[in-house]
């Protein structure tokens, strides 16, 4: 059973920084590629960063340049560095596989006050 555990949330103000980990077990983390996904009220969950198994990372266009992904296999943790953040950003993040096909976790709550 893969088990998904989110961390690091929090309430921050705008142009703050948080990084969010995700613990990942029951299953081969490091042959998986995973995805950092946020849900704000009232909108649809939507990918905000993934990586690859061997590293190689893509962002939706709202983060670029702002948030970066990373994985550490030996410890099947993946991260979210969240930088120069914005109001718009508060939401609840959760991570998963890239095709989301793992049971998802409770999440953890960003937000981001003006």
């Amino acid at each position: 059973q893969v088990q998904l555990v989110e961390s690091g949330g929090g309430l921050v103000q705008a142009g703050g920084s948080l990084r969010l980990s995700c613990a990942a077990s029951g299953t081969i983390f490091s042959f998986n590629a995973m995805g950092w996904y946020r849900q704000a009220p009232g909108k649809q969950r939507e990918l905000v960063a993934g990586i690859s198994s061997g590293g190689i990372t893509n962002y939706a266009d709202s983060v670029k340049g702002r948030f970066t992904i990373s994985r550490d296999n030996a410890r099947n943790t993946v991260y979210l560095q969240m930088n120069s953040l914005k109001p718009e950003d508060t939401a609840v993040y959760y991570c998963n596989s890239r095709s989301g096909t793992y049971p998802w976790g409770q999440g953890t709550q960003v937000t981001v006050s003006s």
